[in-house]
């Protein structure tokens, strides 16, 4: 191959030379990096950003139309390479050189500094701060969707119900605070507080997240929402994290007070968090990958594992609805919880969800047992944002199974002398 050209700076050339030449020069800028004489021994990048520009303009003819298009929208993405790069190659003669003849490159062909750059190679173009275009660019790479591409969902509404990342859905106690999520990326914690008294079932009055500092993402941001108080703001007063105009973490609120969204960018991760009546609902989608990124210590996450069985107030699948004639007997026009039938809440659920599905089914276990028809609104919430963030459409509704006598997917409910059902609630 011959001797590797010495460290002399591209810009020092003609003004005006053939592409050709101009290509062989930034392909040589790559060969000196493997010289003693030029390299540092610093983690730099410039021979990956120098190859992957000659690997975007190889194939370019300037004889065709649209070739000075192409090449500027190359060259852009090769000065990004450098920029990203120019703490770690500070001091590195090959990087400077790089940036001169980039810079004598883009005066000869009139190219703007800002504009589109190319998209060929992802690893070039994208943003470091944002988390599907690592992604892509490994799918690229492996020639195939790795897990990194797999998202999961987890939501929690109602007295109340969760529905983990697997896809099982529970009714739990937990009252008082416990953590949804806790990995390396973020945490999410709960607190829930009794309905009505005589009854275990609880519902969420505060929230509070955390999302931990990433690289030059963004600094650690905590938020915090408790009934009545649904901030479009973190606690610091900011409604945003990182740099740029493109922030790479945001919030967004769609109605002031009762329904905001947070957008981690560079984490692949959105949350959705309700008010509904006096009570939160918080629904979330991230990729498995993150989701999985936690030490033994943190193994006691809701979404990821469940609900400890001693907080389960499903026996095995099974919901017990209140005894109606107990509450009547103990209650009194302050307890608004016996207003409800079973005939009645569930004609009241099925105005809002046509589908018999377990969000079905939990709306009429919470009206019976709190009387609160804003459970009927959080009920058919939770099923509008599984559809707005679950990724599999198949697994959007979750069915009761129809075996060991109780309510299937078409069975009707059975009120007896005592008025006492059960309802089944299946995991899947």
């Amino acid at each position: 191959m011959g001797r590797a050209a010495p460290c002399r700076a591209a810009g020092a050339e003609p003004p005006r030379r053939p592409l050709v030449a101009a290509l062989g020069l930034l392909a040589a800028l790559g060969l000196l990096l493997g010289s003693g004489d030029c390299q540092l021994q610093i983690p730099c990048q410039i021979q990956k950003c120098t190859t992957d520009f000659v690997s975007l303009t190889s194939h370019l003819n300037s004889a065709l139309e649209g070739f000075d298009l192409e090449f500027c929208k190359a060259l852009r993405a090769y000065s990004a390479c450098t920029y990203r790069n120019s703490k770690v190659c500070r001091g590195n003669l090959v990087y400077h050189s790089a940036v001169l003849g980039i810079s004598d490159l883009m005066s000869q062909r009139n190219c703007s500094k800002d504009g589109p750059t190319s998209s060929t190679n992802p690893e070039v173009t994208h943003d470091p701060c944002n988390y599907s275009g690592h992604a892509e660019a490994r799918e690229l790479q492996e020639g195939e969707e790795t897990p990194s591409r797999t998202y999961l969902f987890c939501g929690l509404f109602g007295d109340p119900h969760l529905r983990t990342f697997k896809d099982h859905f529970q009714t739990c106690k937990v009252e008082g605070a416990w953590p949804l999520i806790d990995n390396n990326y973020l945490s999410v914690q709960v607190t829930n507080v009794p309905v009505v008294p005589g009854s275990s079932a609880t519902a969420t009055n505060k929230i509070t997240i955390i999302f931990k500092s990433y690289q030059d993402c963004t600094d650690q941001k905590v938020y915090q929402a408790v009934t009545d108080d649904l901030p479009a703001a973190f606690v610091d007063g900011t409604t945003s994290g990182g740099d740029g105009n493109t922030k790479s973490l945001r919030i967004v609120e769609k109605v002031s007070g009762k329904y905001i969204e947070m957008h981690a960018r560079y984490i692949g991760t959105t949350v959705y968090i309700r008010q509904l009546g006096h009570y939160l609902t918080l629904a979330i989608r991230m990729p498995q990958e993150l989701v999985m990124a936690y030490e033994e210590s943190q193994d006691l996450q809701l979404c990821v594992n469940g609900c400890p069985s001693s907080e389960r107030i499903d026996d095995s699948g099974h919901l017990p609805l209140p005894v109606m004639g107990q509450l009547l007997a103990q209650g009194d026009a302050a307890h608004p919880w016996s207003v409800y039938t079973l005939e009645t809440a569930t004609t009241k659920c099925h105005e809002k969800m046509l589908v018999k599905d377990i969000y079905f089914y939990s709306c009429v276990f919470d009206l019976l047992t709190t009387g609160d028809a804003n459970f009927t609104a959080a009920a058919h919430s939770a099923l509008q944002d599984v559809e707005a963030l679950h990724p599999r459409k198949e697994h959007w509704h979750i069915f009761p199974s129809s075996g060991g006598g109780g309510v299937g997917k078409g069975s009707k409910f059975f009120v007896g002398l005592g008025i006492v059902c059960l309802i089944l609630v299946a995991f899947l």
